[in-house]
């Protein structure tokens, strides 16, 4: 096929057919190779996948047990599956407009039903990480090197790098890139004549499928492609154009059909009841540091966790960190490739997402300096304004792997010693990228009053249970968890996710829901243990929260921070608390019901 043809056009000798029996035998090494690896990586939760968090993330744990619980309720209560009215109470939680995976936790409805979210949540991280790399590996051995152990050494890095082991900290929508390879495949395979429609809309049932993974990733893949094709037409014109009209016909057909299978779903993200725009931090909050690019990420085998964190946002963003050896053989890649037109536009694909990555202004090892950088110019450009700026870095991550493969390949023209010095240099880049289990911590337990139903004699249907602290991101992680695990079985107000953060004057996104009397109130009260002096009007204002919350019961969860300055606040606001199946709880059945609206 041409597009191979191009990547590797010039290799000396022609492409050997390897016997089939050698190659299910390699892939099936490869495939468990990857499959050992990543349950070493994860190893640490699936001890209890439903009773331990990850350590370095545990809020984004506690989201993702949410959205794999919401699967389960569409799949056996009939849910809506763009639509949770399970957490937020009253308004809801969008689900299209946030990474909801749907194509995730639909199939893995029986395993959350029977098993848990915690046990789905450790499995899609498992199988995201090792399905990734043999995704990788299957197209490069399928399509583009001749050497199975090339394509292993691919597959390995765009399934594990450093990047991929930081995301698999909670992350399970951008650990799960396995249809991203075949993406990117099928794209460059509708350069190919009379392939348009059938092309097309293969790729625009994988694109349909990648929206209900991470649309994030998808996004990413596009501009890299964009890129990569812009690359190719400068310095190869003439293929460029014989190739344009079936590339652009094919693309026309899978914007066509994906547009049509998409048309409902991201009508309700982008305009539905919960939509917002923008992110609830500035874009260069969150940007790559310059000298990542030879560091070592805490998860890595050399990493240092003190000094990854003067070049890293957080544990589940080190989305660089190749080392400095890592980083000359990518580099070295490239001047091995350098004949290739593909390679060379792969390289540069590779640069302009990278520097993107970097956010407006230059970071070096902490120090943010005056240098301006372009994505200062588009930070504001809608659908761009969602992004995660540091994230764009996991495109050169992955695509230093097919070129890593890609020069791994050409071994057999390089001299005996060039040889040897190539297999040394990739010992030495990659054992120090070697990935450590993932750290996790003991969750509390949940208590009988949930295990047992014990909640069911408190809570009818139209009602909600209110824990406190409350639903929150980073400071009511307990009551996320508890709702997830319990199955969605119950209402609650607040929670960890994306939506407006005061709508409708302001649709700006936001972590939590918009901020209320009593939620400010008692966030104050857990963060600084001070336990204030109520006044009538503050206990009305409780009250009116409580009826907008359509509570039934609070409960304060045991062993919280400062449970003993929260106890004191909700004893003086709704009286002395009952004791039940382990908890304290506030029976507030006899408030009013707002009418649904």
């Amino acid at each position: 096929m041409r597009a191979v043809e191009e990547v590797v056009e010039d290799k000396a000798d022609p492409r050997p057919v390897t016997p089939a029996p050698r190659r299910n035998r390699a892939d099936l090494w490869a495939g468990l190779n990857y499959l050992a690896l990543a349950l070493l990586v994860m190893i640490q939760l699936w001890r209890d996948p439903n009773g331990r968090v990850l350590a370095s993330n545990d809020d984004d744990h506690g989201v993702f047990l949410f959205f794999l619980a919401h699967g389960e309720r569409v799949l056996f209560h009939g849910d809506n599956p763009f639509f949770s009215d399970r957490i937020n109470v009253p308004d809801g939680v969008n689900m299209m407009a946030n990474t909801s995976v749907l194509a995730l936790s639909l199939p893995l409805a029986p395993v959350t039903h029977w098993f848990g979210a915690g046990v789905s949540v450790a499995l899609l991280l498992t199988l995201g990480l090792a399905g990734t790399a043999f995704a990788w590996y299957w197209v490069l051995s399928r399509h583009l090197v001749t050497s199975r152990v090339a394509a292993w050494i691919g597959g390995l890095w765009c399934g594990f790098a450093p990047t991929m082991v930081s995301h698999a900290n909670g992350h399970v929508n951008f650990v799960s890139q396995w249809v991203l390879p075949f993406i990117v495949w099928q794209v460059l395979r509708l350069r190919e004549p009379g392939r348009h429609w059938r092309g097309g809309v293969i790729l625009a049932l994988l694109v349909v499928v990648q929206v209900f993974i991470n649309e994030e990733s998808l996004l990413f893949t596009a501009l890299a492609l964009g890129v990569f094709v812009l690359a190719y037409a400068v310095m190869a014109p003439a293929r460029a154009r014989r190739d344009a009209r079936p590339l652009l016909a094919g693309l026309g057909v899978a914007i066509a059909v994906a547009g049509a299978l998409l048309a409902y779903p991201l009508w309700l993200q982008f305009l539905g009841k919960g939509n917002y725009h923008g992110q609830p931090f500035a874009p260069d909050m969150y940007a790559t540091d310059l000298a990542s690019l030879a560091g070592f990420a805490r998860q890595s085998l050399a990493g240092n966790a003190e000094l990854t964190r003067r070049m890293s946002v957080s544990g589940t963003e080190d989305n660089m960190f190749f080392g400095p050896v890592g980083l000359i053989m990518i580099v070295a890649s490239v001047v091995v490739l350098w004949r290739s037109v593909a390679a060379r536009a792969a390289a540069i694909s590779a640069l302009v997402l990278l520097i993107a990555s970097m956010g407006p202004t230059l970071v070096v090892f902490g120090h943010r300096t005056s240098v301006p950088l372009p994505f200062g110019l588009i930070s504001h450009v809608p659908v761009i304004d969602l992004v995660s700026v540091t994230r764009f870095a996991m495109v050169p991550a992955t695509i230093a792997g097919v070129l890593l493969a890609l020069a791994t390949d050409r071994l057999r023209t390089f001299t005996p010693r060039g040889r040897r010095l190539w297999q040394v240099g990739l010992v030495l880049a990659l054992v120090p990228l070697f990935p450590k289990p993932l750290p996790v911590v003991e969750a509390d337990p949940l208590p009988p009053f949930l295990t047992q139903g014990a909640w069911r004699q408190y809570v009818p249907a139209d009602r909600s249970l209110v824990t406190v602290p409350l639903p929150e991101v980073t400071t009511g992680r307990t009551g996320v968890r508890w709702s997830a695990l319990s199955g969605l079985e119950y209402r609650s107000p607040r929670g960890y996710f994306m939506g407006p953060v005061n709508p409708p004057s302001d649709r700006t996104g936001s972590w939590n829901a918009p901020r209320r009397f009593t939620s400010d109130l008692l966030w104050s009260v857990r963060e600084y243990g001070r336990r204030p002096a109520l006044s009538a009007g503050d206990k009305a204002r409780i009250t009116e929260d409580l009826i907008f919350w359509r509570a039934a019961v609070v409960v304060l969860i045991p062993g919280s921070r400062n449970e003993g300055p929260l106890l004191d606040t909700l004893t003086s606001a709704l009286g002395e608390p009952q004791q039940v199946g382990g908890v304290r709880l506030w029976d507030v059945r006899s408030l009013p019901v707002p009418p649904n609206e």
